[in-house]
């Protein structure tokens, strides 16, 4: 076994940390959290829906795994996914749901631990995105937990956060600040982050 945690982040904007001045993210300011040996890979493209996460997944991720090490993954989408764009969303949920699936899938046959995030909401996509992005992250999250893979659900905790909120909107939008990275990365941590980490690998 080859010491130490090999871990990619794999997602959309809100992976990649956009908005934060401080170019940490949330995935920054978790891994200063936490005290592990880990190499860590943000792979986190904005706009990406689960259908361009699922298209990139394995020939990026493959590239930063070793054998006989502790391979792990973290996945991310969904917000992009229930967009509205020209009178449909993005992806269809069961489509999203498929693609997840797919993803725990070849993870486990390729020996890679997952961990899910869910999708945060986008505050000014208004009441029916969010709606629809909770009801998304339900049937991720019971999906995952048919799988006993963890999930930690982050739209409506999101959603009712004053920092997070604030800041997006004094932002672009969709993306908060420090703060709200902040925020998001204390929730994940708090949740079953550090159980998740300490694991054995199998």
């Amino acid at each position: 076994m080859i010491k130490g945690i090999r871990i990619c982040f794999i997602g959309d904007s809100f992976v990649q940390g956009i908005g934060d001045p401080e170019h940490r993210g949330w995935v920054g300011r978790v891994l200063a959290a936490t005290h592990s040996d880990i190499t860590a890979f943000n792979l986190g493209i904005r706009r990406n829906t689960s259908e361009d996460v699922l298209r990139r997944c394995w020939q990026e991720v493959l590239l930063r795994t070793l054998p006989g090490a502790d391979n792990r993954l973290v996945i991310s989408f969904g917000s992009n996914d229930t967009i509205e764009e020209s009178g449909a969303v993005r992806v269809d949920p069961a489509r999203c749901l498929e693609n997840l699936a797919a993803i725990l899938d070849e993870s486990r046959r390729r020996a890679i631990t997952p961990l899910v995030v869910g999708p945060p909401p986008v505050i000014t996509a208004g009441a029916e995105h969010l709606t629809r992005t909770a009801k998304l992250a339900a049937e991720m999250s019971a999906l995952c937990q048919s799988q006993r893979i963890p999930f930690i659900a982050t739209t409506m905790r999101l959603a009712d956060d004053p920092v997070w909120t604030r800041e997006v909107l004094a932002g672009d939008g969709a993306h908060p600040g420090s703060g709200g990275y902040q925020q998001l990365a204390d929730l994940i941590l708090a949740d079953q982050w550090q159980q998740w980490i300490t694991q054995s690998h199998t």
